[in-house]
Parts: structure tokens; sequence; C-alpha cells
């Protein structure tokens, strides 16, 4: 899978400009602040629906126009798929070879995508909010069935939350039981697709990371909690658990309990990542995620995702760097850097040079 062409207007610093991107490594470089990590966030756009950035999509919109257009080309084993977004100040409209999707669910997975910044230090460093970010967004790039459960989900969350604020306890302990059943059905997809995603994920993450470290460390990945079963069974744990959890929930005014507060353990050497691993064990063990991500959607859809790698390298010691470079070999990447020269080695690959948003020689 690899993307021919991107169009962007009026997107971020982007008046209007077309990137023509090859197979191999495409490296777009220039000054800070010129919007390199601008085209890479519209790559992954169109990939997912979803910006890793910002929450409100307004922002994508340069500043004093009312509307912006992100445009991709690509090809896969399937054949050439256009991906189109326009985000206006309320709303946007997605289309897929020029058809309107009124669902992210039917958006996302056209064109798969792994993303990787400094940024992502967070999946490590940060509270369990970051990991279950990722595994929504990489697990819906490959299942429909899930980025649906996911939707349906967390609107019937945010309706059984509100529930539990009001003031009519009697009414709360009435409802919530029909609240329970839905949640429970869709809480049990979300945490079997998650479970066979740690599966595969966690012995492809532990090779990645001996590979960058040499074998001088060992990283081990691993649910906070384990559920037993079918999606029936684990349905009716859970509609078990949230019936226990009544009078907590109830004096909290929100759930307590489901898959919207599972985490992932992530472990260097048996011991905790999160808050003892140094900056440069961080940085390894979240790459080794995202380089497993890829080895997760060559097996499911048969071909590699676009690799997009803003600002790494200059975060990477050379034997790193030259590791990564190797790993990436054979599938498309779209690496960001200030001087293209000082991280390549020799790697032949397609320049692109930004200069305050316009491509230049």
């Amino acid at each position: 899978m690899f993307i021919k062409k991107l169009t962007l207007v009026n997107f971020r610093n982007y008046e209007g400009e077309t990137f023509a991107f090859s197979e191999g490594v495409n490296v777009l470089s220039g000054r800070n602040a010129q919007g390199k990590t601008n085209c890479a966030e519209a790559v992954f756009y169109l990939c997912t629906g979803a910006s890793l950035r910002i929450r409100h999509d307004r922002q994508l919109i340069r500043h004093g126009e009312s509307c912006a257009s992100l445009r991709a080309e690509a090809e896969s084993r399937y054949g050439s798929v256009v991906l189109e977004a326009d985000v206006f100040e309320n709303k946007r409209e997605l289309r897929v070879n020029g058809s309107k999707v009124s669902r992210t669910a039917d958006f996302i997975g056209n064109m798969n995508s792994v993303f990787f910044s400094p940024g992502e230090l967070r999946l490590i460093q940060d509270g369990p909010d970051e990991r279950r970010r990722f595994l929504n967004l990489s697990i819906s790039q490959t299942s429909r069935a899930y980025c649906t459960a996911l939707q349906r989900y967390n609107k019937i969350l945010e309706q059984r939350n509100n529930l539990l604020k009001e003031r009519d306890a009697s009414l709360i302990l009435e409802t919530l039981p029909v609240w329970d059943e839905q949640l429970a059905r869709y809480a049990a997809v979300i945490v079997r697709h998650r479970r066979e995603f740690l599966s595969k994920l966690s012995p492809l993450a532990a090779e990645a990371h001996a590979y960058l470290t040499d074998g001088a460390e060992t990283l081990t990945l691993g649910s906070d909690r384990e559920y037993e079963g079918g999606e029936e069974e684990i349905a009716a744990r859970l509609v078990r658990e949230l019936g226990g959890a009544y009078e907590r929930d109830i004096r909290l005014g929100f759930t307590t309990v489901g898959p919207h507060r599972d985490d992932i353990k992530i472990s260097i050497d048996g011991t905790d990542a999160r808050g003892y691993a140094s900056q440069g064990q961080t940085r390894t063990a979240a790459l080794s995620l995202k380089l497993a991500e890829v080895e997760i959607f060559k097996e499911i859809s048969g071909e590699a995702p676009v690799l997009v790698l803003d600002d790494v390298m200059s975060e990477l010691d050379l034997p790193r760097r030259k590791k990564l470079l190797s790993r990436v070999n054979g599938i498309q990447c779209i690496l960001t850097c200030t001087h293209s020269e000082r991280v390549l080695y020799g790697t032949e690959t397609n320049k692109i040079r930004i200069q305050g948003g316009r491509i230049v020689p």
C-alpha cells in the first residue's frame, strides 16, 4: 500500500500544494515550523479520520479560511483508492472514490497508516487514555466491526453517565439495567478484539525491541485485566460487574467498570516502564510498539501500511537510526527531518523540501 499523491488546500499552513510520493522512503525536510508535521498529520487523518494532535477538526483549517480540503490517491493490493475530506467549522464531509460516506467506520481502513513522532512517548509515560487511544486507532483500521462497536459503546456510555448524574435515585436504579445490557454487548466486542490484538502485538513488539537494543533489554506487554471466554461470557461478566458498582457509580457520577477503564501493562526487564524507564528506553519501547503495529497490518491486510515518522531520527543515536532504516526497507515511509543528509546515510529517497507551507526546490 502506498500513496501516490497528496493534495492539501487550506490545511494548516498550506494554501494549496500537491505532494508526489514514491513507494519507498520519502523525506520531507526543512526548518522547524514550516509545515512538515502538518503534511504528516494529513496522511494520518486520511487513513484514520482522526488527528493525533488536536481534538476539534476546525483547528485544521488555515487561518482566515472556512474550509480545508485533503485528498490522497493511493494504490493497494485491491486497486486504486481516492480518499477525500472537506473540513468545515462545525462539520466534515468524507468521500471514498468520490462517494460520500456518513460513518467513520466506512472511511477508516481504506488506507492504513502507522504514525510515530516524539509525542508518541506519551504512549509509555502518560495515563491509560493514551494506550487505549493507540489500541482504538490501530484496531479500527483493520476491523470495521470494532470501529462500529467502539462508537456505539461510547454513545451508550455517555448516556449512562448522564443518567448517573440524575438526582432521582429510583429512576437511576430502574433504568441502569437497560443501559448495562447494551453497554456490555458492545464492550464484549471491544474486549475480544483488544485481546486478540495484544496477543499478536506482544511478541512482535518484544522482537522489535530486542532488534533495536541488540538484545540488551526485554520488552513485555499485557492487559491489566484478563477476560476469559467468548463474547457472551465477557458480556455476562460485565453486566454483573456493572450491577455490583451501582453505589460507587452513583456516588461518583460516572461508569467505573468497562473497557474504557482498561490499560496495557508495559514492562522493560520486568520493571514497569511508566515512571521508571529512561527517556531513551521510553523512546525505544514506543518505537518498538509502532514497528510491531506495522507487522500486524501486514499480517491482517496482506500488505504494509504507510509508515509516517515525524522528526524521529533526531531523537535516535546512530546505530538505532541505521537499524530503523533497515527495518522499514520495502515499505512506503514518509519521514520528516530538518537536514535529510544527516539521517539517511546513503539511503535512496524521494526528497521534498518545505518552506513556509510550500514545496521548494
